[in-house]
């Protein structure tokens, strides 16, 4: 643990007027939850993601879109980590006034965090693509799982996961969240490398930037702080330096 870089960054929040902290999926691996963009490990690496996870999948080959997607996105009932709890602490400190997430998980919202911009959508609702009702996704996994297509009970229509799917605008989420980062004077981006566009281009809507991550990032030159590590662990350390308690 780099001691000085903690302090560094307890520093920049400490300064900051309105710090913004944007999550990518490093943050969930410590809550067991695959890294779908790694290049050894991770399922794009062995899948082509527009043809099962595309919106023109979802429109052409419904069955083997909703079948793959349950399959994939049938997370194990993860739980929020350290790096999470530690983020619920420094927003309740008002030391961060937002979270922004590339992560559809929900951990962000389960951990306790209060103002959350999930700007590639969630994985608790689907919605009717004709009348748009919304109910959960465990009704509509259990369709698929029963070897059913998922369509609305009202209007008979097809349904869609409430995500971000490829071929898809960005949600009204994703214009909160720019706007939330342009009045940032700090982003503190953790567990992201900064490489999915556009979600990359809102840690860099600010005065200063601070990176917490496992591995080299495209915007380690531009950041105040970089620190290569465990979420979890550096902010656990964030906290106890900022407030003198862990989480």
């Amino acid at each position: 643990m780099n001691d000085e870089a903690i302090g560094r960054l307890a520093e920049l929040l400490r300064e900051a007027r309105n710090a913004v902290a944007l999550t990518g999926a490093g943050i969930s691996t410590e809550s067991g939850i695959p890294d779908f963009r790694s290049p050894q490990t991770g399922l794009y690496a062995t899948i082509d993601p527009m043809e099962y996870l595309s919106v023109d999948a979802l429109n052409s080959r419904p069955e083997q879109f909703w079948k793959y997607f349950v399959e994939v996105f049938a997370l194990p009932k993860a739980e929020p980590n350290a790096g999470h709890l530690a983020l619920v602490r420094l927003e309740e400190q008002g030391y961060l006034s937002a979270i922004i997430t590339q992560n559809i998980d929900g951990l962000h919202h389960k951990a306790g965090s209060q103002r959350v911009f999930e700007v590639h959508g969630h994985l608790r609702t689907v919605h009717c693509t004709g009348c748009g009702r919304t109910w959960p996704m465990e009704d509509a996994s259990g369709q698929v799982q029963a070897g059913e297509l998922p369509t609305c009970g009202e209007c008979g229509a097809g349904v869609r996961p409430d995500v971000v799917l490829f071929g898809d605008q960005m949600p009204p989420a994703f214009q909160d969240a720019f706007e939330a980062a342009q009045s940032a004077d700090l982003v503190l981006v953790v567990g992201s490398s900064l490489s999915v566009s556009p979600a990359n281009m809102l840690a860099f809507q600010r005065n200063r930037l601070a990176i917490v991550n496992r591995d080299p990032t495209v915007a380690d030159g531009a950041a105040d702080v970089v620190i290569h590590g465990s979420a979890g662990e550096t902010l656990t350390a964030l906290v106890e330096e900022l407030t003198g308690a862990g989480t």
